[in-house]
C-alpha cells in the first residue's frame, strides 16, 4: 500500500506516530521534520534534488555513554510527493556498533509503526519492562 503524501500531510502522520524529535535530512539540515524537509528542498540547487531521501533520527537518547536508538527513513520523493519506502532501527552502543537492528520495507507512511513500536523491535524484554516499570512509579 503506497501512499502519496505532501510534505505537510507526510510531516503530520509521521509526528503523530511519535517521529517528533529532530531530524537530519540527507546528513545535513537539522530540525523538526517538516523543516528538516525544507530547509534541504529550498537549499538544493534546481534540479538536483534527489528523488530518495535519507532522514535520519534519534529515537532514543539517553547521553553519549549510554546505547541509543537510531531511525533511518527512505523516503522516495517524486513532483512534490512524499512516499516512504523503509523505515530501519537500530540499536547502538556507545561507539556505534550496532546490537540490534530491524528494518522494515514495503511500508507507507499510513502503514509505518508508532515510534514506541520500533523502539520495541530493537529492544530486550528485560529492558522495556524495566522502561515500563520507571514510567509507572516516576513521581
Amino acid at each position: 500500500m503506497e501512499a502519496i503524501s505532501d510534505l505537510n500531510t507526510f510531516a503530520k502522520i509521521l509526528t503523530a506516530k511519535g517521529y517528533d524529535g529532530y531530524f537530519h535530512t540527507q546528513g545535513a539540515y537539522a530540525g523538526k521534520l517538516k523543516a528538516s524537509i525544507s530547509e534541504y528542498l529550498a537549499n538544493s540547487p534546481k534540479g538536483v534534488v534527489k528523488q530518495e531521501l535519507l532522514l535520519t533520527c534519534f529515537l532514543q537518547w539517553a547521553g553519549e555513554d549510554l546505547p541509543r536508538i537510531e531511525c533511518l527513513m527512505r523516503v522516495k520523493y517524486l513532483n512534490g510527493k512524499f512516499f516512504l519506502n523503509s523505515i530501519e532501527v537500530a540499536k547502538k552502543d556507545r561507539y556505534g556498533q550496532v546490537l540490534k537492528q530491524s528494518e522494515l520495507t514495503d511500508l507507507s507512511v499510513v502503514t509505518a509503526p508508532k515510534a514506541k513500536e520500533a523502539i520495541a523491535m530493537v529492544s530486550d524484554a528485560l529492558e522495556q519492562k524495566t522502561v515500563h516499570r520507571q514510567k509507572r512509579f516516576s513521581f
